[in-house]
């Protein structure tokens, strides 16, 4: 199975190309949904953060306060790595089970911090969304109402826009239309469609 890495900054788009690759029948494993359920009420992670940051870091209901613990650890570089060393090695076994049901000719594997949580080794191609930095500012505050300064802190905490583009083997810009990234979303189906045969195929 031919795993692809689809990678990108905050408000870079990522979850619209993942959306497509989807709807064109491929198998979608998203590191953001593994991180969302390795810390539901009733997980280990969810104790230990509670215990590490304090009751408060929990809703009424019990949940996490993701926001409250988004603000704490992008203004304490030390909290953030922290958490990083709790939830990367789980956020992992759930991406290696996630690809290994995957169905498709060949499946995509979504992480904002492909590169950063080391989860590169789990594919064998990366695709990065690339946008420019004002634009991903922009998306980003209109989406998740953050001031400017948070989303700086949360761009500055990922791999630089220049790293990325070193390590990715296919870059889509996006700084167009949505029926211009679907369209070089189909385009890039087709070519992964065409190197997942060719890997297929007797030597």
């Amino acid at each position: 199975m031919r795993v692809v890495g689809l990678t990108g900054g905050i408000g870079s788009g990522k979850t619209a190309v993942s959306d497509h690759f989807e709807r064109l029948g491929i198998t979608v494993v998203d590191a953001d949904l593994a991180s969302r359920q390795v810390v539901e009420p009733g997980q280990p992670a969810l104790a230990a953060i509670a215990e590490h940051f304090g009751q408060d870091i929990l809703q009424a209901d019990g949940t996490l306060d993701r926001a409250e613990l988004r603000a704490r650890i992008f203004a304490d570089e030390s909290e953030r790595h922290w958490l990083e060393a709790l939830l990367h090695p789980r956020i992992g076994e759930a991406l290696r089970a996630g690809l290994a049901a995957a169905t498709s000719p060949y499946a995509i594997l979504v992480s904002p911090l492909l590169f950063e949580a080391g989860q590169a080794t789990l594919v064998d191609r990366v695709l990065l969304v690339d946008a420019p930095e004002a634009l991903q500012l922009e998306r980003t505050m209109a989406r998740d109402q953050n001031s400017e300064a948070q989303v700086q802190a949360i761009i500055k905490a990922q791999a630089s826009r220049a790293e990325r583009q070193a390590r990715a083997d296919d870059i889509l810009v996006n700084d167009g239309t949505l029926a211009d990234l679907l369209a070089k979303v189909e385009a890039l189906h087709e070519r992964y469609l065409a190197l997942a045969a060719g890997e297929a195929a007797p030597a």
